[in-house]
């Protein structure tokens, strides 16, 4: 094993096995701890480390990171630091906010120095601070008025400065502290700045102007999270001109990337594709689906790279070491030598105790969450627990199941349910706020919903671990061909919860008989099948046979796919 790339690290064996799969000579001869892998995102969602993102794009950087250390890989991820947090707020059937002024230093990030950006004929200074995880550092850009995540409109002025704050601010970081990326991840097209201002590096220090995209395409990995390119925000040329071209020193680059607008405006996504050599989808479906054009008008081909987790963080530490004891996982968090022969021998007794387990620890989170009502719901007894935990979005339907309230109803009580509806609602999305406090007002028309669903606003990492290790069953019912991969459910799986969901995003990876599918040709056929599915979950967390069988089929089908080790290694193979 190359000595640039581990010589930091003190189990070799372990190190070396990881990589078996993997041409180890061209990568270590590809990354060190000087050229390490880079990592861009606009969010971070790692709360332990002071960053509080907004969704499914942060979670999945924080758990890439964590592998990435796990596995130790030299690894750099650059996000903006936000000093500002929003949070979310429920009261007479209303949703609020409040914000929460954050500093980096509270949270264990250095000073790193200060390097300057141009921005509307000024000079704008912003911070460097990083902080530093076994093989892996994050690296963060800031300023005291840099906002929050997300905030104003998605092509406006504000957001665009983030953005290229990132990017060319996110570069000069990198250069601060002696790095050099070996490759460029780009998470989503709002990380593209980073990939121009190498471009423009390498082209205004003198080499060959088409070389230079060349190598820098070569070395660009744009992965992809959502599926239709039109609902993608737009910026004006007058934008660029106010904020990303005092940034480019080429002549070459700023005429390349002028060429790209059509009538004046510009979708990031369209200069992505063309700076991206390497592009991946996060889930089968999606990498065949993703609606994506380049310039000349041809369908843009992804390369399947289905999203993960990391198993330990999101993981009742009972529930790891069992699968580990039994070798359904490894010491990599992949799938034992003789997974499947081992799965066959988990035991109902065994998951129930394990969930007895998850379910103590979901109420000591719940002892500090408020419900719609100001109470906090802890559930006892043999009361079983289904839950909807995710982004509050329209095409993730978190109403469907409330389609029927008295069915519903009648099955809740009839099994003893109890309903956790928890996701946050963004800022500004009064169609989704309206919808909230229909559904909830719903709720608390019927006595039985009244006494048996709860909704817990500000949801986050703690809330969402606390579901997963502590629900029986989950609820995910998308509409199809609309979730790029989703990870929640993944957590519920390997909690060894039961799955009822759509067949879609990274859930479609495996056959649709691998979980309780909710399928149908329209809305209606879909509800009628969901509230079945929701009984047949039910009617399994009665019967051992029923639940050993559901639990062993998720386990048998999905461990491969949801492991974040698996994830990374993908990574690696795709781009070394």
């Amino acid at each position: 094993m190359g000595k640039n790339l581990f010589h930091r690290l003190e189990n070799i064996e372990d190190v070396e096995d990881f990589y078996e799969a993997i041409d180890r000579k061209h990568l270590s001869q590809s990354l060190s701890p000087e050229r390490p892998y880079t990592y861009w995102t606009i969010e971070l969602y790692d709360k332990s480390n002071g960053i509080r993102g907004g969704g499914g794009l942060g979670v999945l950087a924080a758990d890439t990171r964590r592998v990435a250390e796990r596995q130790q890989v030299p690894f750099t991820l650059i996000t903006p630091f936000y000093p500002s947090e929003s949070h979310q707020t429920y009261l007479n059937f209303e949703n609020g906010a409040y914000h929460e002024q954050v500093s980096y230093a509270q949270y264990g990030f250095n000073f790193v120095d200060t390097i300057n950006i141009k921005a509307c004929g000024q000079i704008c200074t912003l911070d460097v601070v990083e902080k530093i995880l076994g093989s892996t550092r994050i690296l963060c850009i800031t300023e005291p008025n840099f906002g929050e995540l997300y905030s104003g409109e998605s092509g406006g002025d504000h957001r665009l400065y983030q953005e290229v704050s990132l990017g060319f601010g996110g570069y000069q970081a990198l250069k601060l502290v002696g790095l050099k990326p070996a490759i460029m991840q780009l998470n989503e097209v709002a990380t593209f700045f980073a990939a121009l201002a190498r471009l423009d590096e390498l082209a205004s220090n003198g080499m060959d102007f088409y070389e230079a995209v060349v190598y820098t395409r070569k070395h660009t990995l744009y992965t992809n999270h959502t599926l239709v390119q039109a609902a993608e925000a737009e910026f004006s040329y007058d934008q660029f001109e106010r904020y990303v071209f005092p940034n480019l020193k080429s002549k070459a680059v700023k005429k390349w990337l002028s060429d790209k607008f059509d009538n004046g405006r510009i979708r990031l996504s369209t200069v992505t594709i063309e700076i991206a050599e390497l592009r991946s989808g996060v889930s089968k479906l999606h990498a065949r689906v993703a609606n994506y054009h380049d310039l000349a008008g041809n369908k843009v081909k992804f390369k399947a790279v289905t999203n993960g987790i990391d198993i330990p963080t999101w993981t009742l530490p009972e529930i790891v070491n069992y699968l580990k004891k039994k070798n359904i996982l490894d010491k990599f968090d992949l799938p034992g030598e003789k997974y499947l022969e081992n799965v066959d021998k988990i035991e109902a007794s065994e998951i129930k105790a394990l969930k007895e387990a998850g379910r103590a620890e979901l109420n000591r989170v719940l002892s500090h969450r408020l419900d719609q009502y100001g109470n906090h719901p802890v559930i006892e007894g043999d009361a079983l627990i289904f839950d909807f935990k995710r982004r509050f979005v329209d095409y993730k339907r978190p109403w469907l199941p409330l389609t029927n309230p008295e069915r519903l109803a009648e099955i809740l009580e009839k099994y003893n349910i109890h309903y956790f509806l928890a996701g946050r609602v963004h800022e500004g999305d009064w169609t989704m706020a309206e919808k909230l406090r229909n559904l909830l007002e719903t709720v608390d028309k019927n006595p039985i919903l009244k006494k048996r669903v709860h909704y817990l606003p500000d949801y986050d990492e703690e809330l969402g671990r606390a579901l997963s290790v502590g629900a029986n069953v989950s609820i995910n019912t998308p509409i199809v061909g609309l979730e790029a991969c989703g990870t929640s459910w993944m957590k519920d799986i390997i909690n060894l919860g039961i799955l009822v969901s759509t067949h879609d995003g990274g859930v479609a990876d495996c056959p649709s008989d691998s979980y309780l599918c909710v399928s149908g040709k329209t809305e209606e056929e879909e509800v009628e099948s969901l509230y079945q599915r929701m009984e047949e979950a039910a009617k399994a967390w009665r019967s051992d046979f029923d639940l050993e069988i559901l639990i062993k089929t998720e386990l048998k089908n999905f461990v491969p796919v949801i492991s974040g080790s698996r994830m990374l290694r993908d990574y690696l193979n795709y781009l070394f």
